[in-house]
């Protein structure tokens, strides 16, 4: 009794004073202690960091897409003799209309957006097109482009919806040969840029360089090894593009010219190279570069969703595919191009693994920023592109190591799944090894296919439908069948005897089981003769075929294989497998 009375009295559970776990009386806390404990800590996609995280992590992600993002506006702007006003014009609606797009994605307003750390840019893949477009016609061309790009970025909005019922076509195979070619494809623009990043310079490929960019590469990899685990090791890219740029300013590499003509203040004037023309040749091939940028963001949605470890869904899709038609549309107001979605920024996320969505959104921020004020975006344009390339061998790889992650998932050792991968990856390659490889076709499909990653995804879906949906079943789960079952299948065609399928009847009650045969028709039998092997060999612990599912009536029914459709399996009359 004296230790009963003794001990402290017990406090009721309360919405605002729980017992702790175990059930195990503590100490007594107050309910406003209670309330400053979270009841669940937030997703690693929905953490807020503390500003001293947060701004160099958003800096970083800045600093990986400026080069990818200014260079489309930099060439067009370029080939078509633009003024420096123009040029400038250009580049500032590039960045604003980059800027509101990332922040769109990230924040899920009314049903716009990704709620994932993803980034918005200008697609490259408007260079050619463009050009094509404008070249008759100069400067003047240029509103042709916008009037299309408007109409394209409705379309995309209007898509949207129906678009994410592709989802059910990327399953691990496809997804994972996507986000693969994702970062192989980009590889061969961190070689450009390592080399100096413009093919007609005096200094391209030179021995000068390629050390910057191998200095860059070592540096980046020494932070990443030397503080891993702390916040530092986690902004290896930024700190590694710091030191290069270092560097390279003793050796003349940074080009400090645009500093000096950078203006103070610009805003974006809508229709600034005049007023939209509708021609509807220019709105066909507008229309068809939109659709390989809903593919590609796609597929770096896919990437994303794997490295953050939140799954992409139908309505993740859908949102994020709004906001990238809102911002192509306004991109043709204010006078950018088609938008789509940066797979350095998701190598980025997978080396850093910050994956705070808030990290991008104060990226958006930083982004418009610097088109309002062109002179701190002329502060990220110092970064020499060598510097760029060794930093882009990193998170450019980074994709690729992710989409082979994910084909780990997908069951290459059985089924037609790795006749998949490698038919795809074949097709993926040959426009990034070759770039002229699909020049002689029309142009719409030239367009298309020129895209290794679009090309990619269409043969992965098609092949995947073909060999492992149409006809004699599907892929196999490697979580849904045991090993011994797909062995015992593998090793059946093989053995000696007569012709053997696993589904052919047999007298109850089972060698192993014991279980009678279903009354709605055989259940395949366990053969030890033609899958063990001689009689005097034993017989394995358990059956590699499960059990009969009793149904709702308490009777067996009978359940379709949930593999693969092994050469010697067949459908019986019935229906059933």
């Amino acid at each position: 009794m004296s230790r009963l009375s003794s001990s402290p009295p017990l406090t009721p559970r309360t919405p605002g004073n729980r017992l702790p776990a175990g059930g195990a009386q503590g100490p007594t806390l107050s309910p406003r202690a209670y309330a400053r404990r979270p009841a669940t800590a937030p997703h690693p996609v929905d953490e807020i960091l503390p500003a001293r995280r947060l701004v160099p992590a958003a800096l970083q992600h800045v600093a990986s897409m400026y080069a990818g993002l200014t260079a489309p506006p930099l060439i067009v702007g370029g080939a078509l003799g633009l003024t420096a006003g123009q040029l400038s014009a250009l580049l500032a609606a590039a960045l604003v209309v980059a800027g509101l797009g990332t922040i769109a994605q990230t924040l899920d307003l009314f049903g716009i957006g990704a709620r994932l750390p993803m980034t918005n840019g200008v697609s490259f893949a408007v260079v050619s097109p463009a050009l094509a477009t404008t070249a008759p016609q100069g400067a003047d061309g240029l509103s042709e482009i916008f009037g299309a790009t408007v109409i394209a970025g409705l379309l995309c909005l209007l898509l949207a919806p129906a678009f994410r019922r592709l989802l059910r076509f990327f399953p691990p195979v496809v997804s994972g040969c996507v986000i693969t070619l994702v970062g192989i494809s980009l590889l061969p623009v961190a070689s450009v840029w390592a080399r100096g990043g413009d093919a007609d310079a005096p200094d391209f490929g030179s021995p000068s360089n390629l050390a910057l960019a191998g200095a860059t590469l070592v540096i980046t990899l020494v932070i990443h090894r030397a503080l891993s685990g702390r916040f530092l090791g986690r902004i290896a890219i930024l700190l590694g593009m710091v030191a290069g740029t270092l560097i390279a300013l003793p050796f003349g590499k940074v080009d400090v010219a645009p500093l000096a003509h950078a203006s103070l203040f610009a805003l974006p004037e809508p229709f600034a190279f005049g007023m939209p023309r509708l021609v509807p040749t220019v709105i066909a091939t507008t229309v068809v570069v939109m659709l390989v940028s809903m593919m590609e963001s796609t597929a770096s949605l896919l990437a994303l969703g794997a490295v953050t470890g939140r799954p992409t869904q139908d309505r993740t899709i859908t949102g994020s595919l709004r906001a990238l038609g809102l911002t192509t549309a306004l991109g043709g107001v204010l006078g950018s191009f088609i938008s789509t979605s940066y797979a350095q920024n998701v190598g980025l996320v997978a080396l850093s693994r910050i994956r705070s969505r808030y990290v991008v959104t104060l990226c958006g921020a930083l982004l418009v920023l610097m088109g309002l004020v062109p002179i701190l975006g002329s502060l990220v344009a110092l970064v020499p592109l060598p510097v760029l390339g060794g930093a882009g061998v990193v998170f450019f790889g980074s994709v690729a190591v992710a989409g082979i992650r994910t084909l780990a998932k997908a069951a290459l050792g059985t089924g037609h799944n790795s006749l998949i991968v490698s038919v795809t990856l074949a097709f993926g390659l040959f426009p990034v090894a070759h770039p002229d490889f699909y020049d002689r076709l029309p142009a719409p499909a030239a367009t298309v296919l020129g895209s290794g990653i679009t090309a990619g995804c269409l043969v992965a879906i098609l092949l995947n439908y073909l060999l492992n949906h149409l006809g004699r079943g599907t892929e196999a789960d490697p979580d849904a069948i045991p090993v011994e079952q797909v062995t015992a299948l593998d090793g059946a065609a093989a053995a000696p005897g007569p012709a053997w399928s696993p589904f052919h009847s047999a007298t109850p009650p089972y060698p192993h089981t014991g279980t009678p045969t279903p009354p709605g028709g055989d259940w395949p039998a366990y053969d030890t003769d033609l899958v063990t092997g001689p009689e005097d060999a034993p017989a394995p612990p358990e059956p590699p075929f499960p059990p009969p599912v009793q149904g709702p009536s308490g009777e067996g029914e009978s359940v379709g294989f949930p593999g693969p459709l092994h050469p010697s399996h067949h459908r019986d009359p019935g229906g059933r497998w």
